[in-house]
């Protein structure tokens, strides 16, 4: 989930440019290759009884830091960590605006900020990989906010109607999964997680989808689930171009 400053412009674009001869966008993500192997040895979220949820995300921010730095290094684009805000519970205000209902951790565009609760059931005892995949996904926000991709979604969005917005949106947020599927898959080899570990991902992906029909922002659970596991098998961030992908994929 990312958190927009300037939602009248945000809730705004798409990437095919309305304008009556745009040249077709490029994803810029496209040309970068696969996303090399790196070493990510995964804490423990609780140990010995206690919580370890700041230290476990500190770790898993620093791999991210490490692997997308390097991967946007051969481009023209100037790597830039996000800033990390911890919270032991949720606040009346982030990021200059009330914190969002129902949010577990989120990026603030404007101010290139990862938040992330220590508590709460997005975290708190959980021994899968779904924090991990969580934190991969908002920092995927990030990398878009660094190559351009946000900038070129809001300049869409401003001309979308409302039901496009919404389409474009979900297109955002599902290349953050892919994004996020992307970096787990190049650290996979040292997570010492099995097969049945990554199960329990695509389930509980699967699980947060908007099948409910109480929100139309992500995308179903299945299309979620698709995404993170196009990206995960891939490992090339190119693959997770959302923006010409068929409407059925990205409801």
């Amino acid at each position: 989930m990312r958190l927009l400053l300037t939602l009248p412009l945000l809730l705004s674009s798409g990437f095919a440019l309305p304008a009556q001869a745009q040249r077709p966008y490029v994803d810029p993500l496209a040309a970068t290759g696969r996303m090399a192997a790196a070493a990510c040895p995964e804490p423990e979220i609780v140990q010995g009884g206690i919580p370890r949820t700041r230290e476990y995300l500190t770790t898993i921010t620093k791999c991210l830091d490490k692997s997308w730095s390097k991967h946007l290094a051969g481009t023209r684009r100037t790597f830039r960590k996000p800033i990390v805000r911890y919270y032991d519970e949720p606040a009346p205000r982030v990021c200059g605006l009330d914190w969002p209902e129902g949010a577990a951790a989120f990026y603030c565009t404007e101010r290139a900020t990862l938040v992330f609760p220590l508590t709460g059931r997005w975290i708190e005892d959980r021994t899968d990989l779904y924090p991990l995949k969580v934190a991969a996904h908002e920092y995927g926000h990030h990398v878009q906010s660094l190559t351009g991709i946000r900038k070129h979604y809001e300049s869409a969005a401003a001309r979308a109607g409302r039901a496009r917005r919404a389409e474009l949106g979900r297109r955002y947020e599902l290349q953050a999964d892919c994004l996020s599927g992307v970096f787990l898959g190049s650290v996979w080899g040292s997570l010492g997680r099995g097969r049945g570990d990554w199960e329990s991902l695509l389930d509980a992906t699967r699980a947060s989808g908007d099948d409910d029909g109480e929100r139309r922002s992500h995308g179903k659970g299945a299309n979620r689930a698709y995404w993170l596991k196009r990206g995960f098998t891939t490992q090339r961030p190119g693959s997770c171009d959302t923006w010409p992908a068929p409407p059925a994929r990205v409801a």
